[in-house]
């Protein structure tokens, strides 16, 4: 009687979960049906999920910030390896070339290390290895340029070796190896890190839709200092801020922000005004601050975005999390906004930013109103 033939191995995943969350592991391994994985440079894993598929549901991909499939590794010492880069390359051109993926990007494994050495090796080999691939791989001037439903390759190099794999930007929840891109806030003219929090999210959203357009307007609840308006002027937005404490009195100046020092629970828009974006980056409770974001969504243009920052305050396991995310997600379609994405940031600490969409055509939407002069200053 021959040998009954076993069924094949899962397939290896490389999946980065924040430090913050690295006590969920071992739960979300659980709902993945892998066995314990391998710790791979600051925030990284090594996998084996039984369907992959599971990565993206909301008990997983809530605290899995990044992920893609393994089709190439070599686990090894870069820096005791003469010609690494070399070796490296030809493997990379051999091995991919033939798929033509939109992009080739080597991130680092650890980038909060302050040796600098993998980050000058990872350019140099993502130099390298483009005089190898076809000419079509251009570099782009932006990675973001990338199309998010397209093939890039992305690669992780670190002290335990090189690891590489296929994935789209959209399934591999950001643009970059590992994710977002991080943005600085030390520059003098930062407000607050919400500044940073919010272009952050801004560059996410690309992967599910283009941002509204300038110069759209925003209605930001919970807005003080200002971060987030500052950064949002920046953009050439329109601004109605509301906060009971007041704004940073750099941004009073500005012809495009209206400032109403108010509560957002009562909060009550001016007849015939509409917006194009709900911004709540609100302490306190996340019921609260959800039945004020969905009172005000009957002002939103059709198509209109939702960013909202889910606050975690209270919950004490990764279990109520997830009855607080999907609590939240049910209030806000029953009130006619559907979820596009949720996601942890850089900023979020522990936190996350929820994106919603009103429903209706975001292409056949009229205008909104083109004055600020009609609102109250």
């Amino acid at each position: 009687m021959p040998d009954p033939i076993s069924p094949p191995a899962p397939a290896p995943w490389l999946i980065r979960i924040p430090e913050i969350f690295a006590d969920v592991l071992p739960s979300i391994l659980d709902q993945l049906g892998s066995p314990p994985g391998t710790k791979l440079g600051h925030e990284y894993h090594l996998i084996r999920p039984a369907d992959p598929n599971e990565l993206r549901r909301m008990e997983a991909a809530m605290f899995i910030r990044w992920n893609m499939p393994l089709h190439h590794s070599w686990p090894c010492r870069p820096r005791d390896l003469p010609g690494f880069v070399e070796k490296a390359a030809q493997a990379l051109a051999r091995k991919f070339a033939a798929a033509r993926p939109q992009m080739l990007l080597v991130g680092l494994l650890d980038p909060s290390s302050a040796d600098s050495y993998y980050r000058k090796l990872a350019s140099n080999l993502r130099g390298r290895a483009l005089q190898l691939f076809p000419p079509s791989l251009v570099p782009r001037p932006e990675v973001d340029a990338q199309d998010p439903h397209a093939t890039t390759l992305f690669c992780l190099l670190g002290s335990e070796g090189l690891f590489c794999g296929l994935q789209c930007p959209s399934l591999a929840n950001g643009f970059y190896p590992g994710g977002t891109r991080f943005i600085s806030q030390n520059s003098p003219e930062t407000i607050s890190r919400a500044g940073a929090k919010l272009a952050e999210a801004l560059h996410y959203l690309r992967l599910h839709r283009p941002q509204p357009p300038p110069p759209a307007h925003w209605l930001e609840l919970g807005a003080s200092p200002g971060g987030m308006t500052s950064e949002l002027l920046a953009r050439g937005y329109r601004v109605t801020a509301v906060d009971r404490a007041p704004l940073h009195p750099r941004l009073a100046a500005s012809p495009d922000l209206t400032y109403v020092c108010g509560d957002a629970a009562t909060f009550r828009p001016p007849v015939g005004i509409r917006y194009d974006a709900i911004l709540s980056d609100m302490n306190g409770p996340a019921s609260d601050s959800i039945a004020a974001v969905l009172r005000l969504s009957k002002h939103l243009m059709p198509g209109g975005l939702v960013i909202f920052t889910l606050k975690t305050a209270g919950t004490s396991s990764h279990e109520d999390i997830l009855r607080l995310s999907a609590a939240v997600t049910a209030r806000a379609a029953k009130a006619g906004l559907r979820r596009l994405a949720q996601t942890h940031l850089t900023y979020n600490r522990h936190e996350f930013t929820l994106f919603f969409e009103a429903l209706g055509s975001a292409h056949s939407r009229p205008r909104s109103d083109t004055s600020s002069s009609s609102q109250p200053r």
